[in-house]
């Protein structure tokens, strides 16, 4: 599999040429913290999440609408060219982000028990100015994580102690549309990443766990934006949940992407605290192999679950936790997070990388 894998360095030339494609793409000036990046080529537009604020650009970075008073920490981005929405990973929850959005937005502070998490369906061709509601416009709709949902608010017994969040589950981050694995192409599937509490003391949270969905599906529960309600209509269930023994992160995968010239899904994570892993930045797992069944190393309350297989080493990179974008011909739009010290506002520089898939330098500009 790893022989297959590193096919990679002969991609350029397989693909249609980037060229056409400037080098970076820039937003400045905003109030929070970039989370997550997509491009759509055919219309020339790049999209980005700044926790609590969509936007929408150009290729220039000229900034031509935006979706402002989001409740909840907008994740993840992935763009779909099918049916021209951007599905986006969207966490409303008990902790300090989710309280400042609310005093912001002056709705109630989210509960423990009413922690909810949800794909946002966002519409982007209809996205034609700055600062539209995702109440009153309706171009910002969600569907509910019931899965997520259910492992955070679960206890688990585990090494003799009853621990809070079943495999750590802190939530969700990363999002992607990929295929189904084991499967030569096939319809995209929405892909939904958990984050994962780093908690060294637990031997539980050692895995990413990534959940696989109809895209219809969710689509077809996603209920438009009441502000100061949490809804719960969601799929009951994914089509699929997949296990990745990695070793340890710190809050699980920030950003997912599919690379159709590689099949693999990329998980780029914040590194982990247990010393006895390698505690990469970046980890590929490979779909065109089958899933398989066993025990879950460290987790003594599932006897037996599906799980994938990462390529056998992951890569240290600095950046990608805030945005990874493949664009074909061995290229990434990767995010490079900011903060001015001055006027403490953030940016994210998209920059244009070419995949190597070196261990040493995996990424080159």
């Amino acid at each position: 599999m790893k022989a297959l894998f590193f096919l990679l360095a002969a991609l350029p030339g397989l693909l249609p040429t980037t060229d056409d494609l400037p080098d970076s793409v820039c937003v400045d000036g905003q109030a929070m913290h970039v989370q997550g990046i997509a491009l759509d080529r055919e219309a020339g537009r790049m999209y980005f999440s700044f926790t609590s604020r969509f936007v929408k650009t150009d290729l220039e970075g000229n900034i031509l609408g935006s979706i402002d008073r989001i409740q909840g920490h907008l994740g993840a981005l992935a763009f779909h060219p099918g049916d021209r929405k951007v599905y986006a990973s969207l966490e409303c929850k008990d902790d300090e982000i989710g309280a400042g959005i609310a005093r912001t937005l002056q709705v109630e502070k989210v509960s423990r028990s009413g922690s909810t998490f949800y794909v946002a369906v966002i519409d982007v061709d209809r996205l034609d100015r700055i600062g539209m509601d995702p109440e009153g416009d309706d171009i910002f709709r969600t569907a509910c994580i019931h899965e997520a949902c259910d492992d955070y608010q679960a206890s688990v017994r585990c090494g003799g102690d009853v621990l809070e969040h079943r495999f750590g589950c802190s939530g969700i981050d990363g999002v992607a549309l990929a295929p189904a694995p084991g499967k030569k192409g096939g319809p995209l599937r929405l892909w939904v990443a958990y984050g994962i509490y780093s908690d060294i003391r637990r031997t539980d949270n050692d895995h990413q766990v990534l959940l696989c969905y109809d895209v219809e599906a969710v689509k077809a529960h996603a209920r438009p934006v009441t502000f100061g309600t949490l809804h719960r209509d969601g799929p009951a269930k994914p089509a699929a949940k997949y296990f990745v023994y990695t070793g340890n992160t710190s809050y699980g995968v920030q950003n997912l992407a599919y690379d159709p010239a590689t099949d693999a899904l990329y998980m780029a994570v914040y590194r982990g605290k247990k010393g006895w892993f390698p505690n990469y930045d970046l980890f590929a797992v490979p779909l065109a192999q089958k899933p398989f069944k066993g025990r879950l190393q460290g987790v003594p309350y599932v006897d037996a679950a599906w799980q994938l297989r990462p390529v056998g080493t992951g890569w240290y990179f600095r950046w990608g936790s805030t945005g990874l974008c493949p664009v074909g011909d061995g290229r990434w739009y990767i995010s490079e997070n900011g903060r001015d010290p001055v006027t403490r506002t953030h940016s994210c520089k998209a920059r244009r990388y070419r995949w190597t898939g070196n261990f040493s330098q995996p990424f080159v500009l």
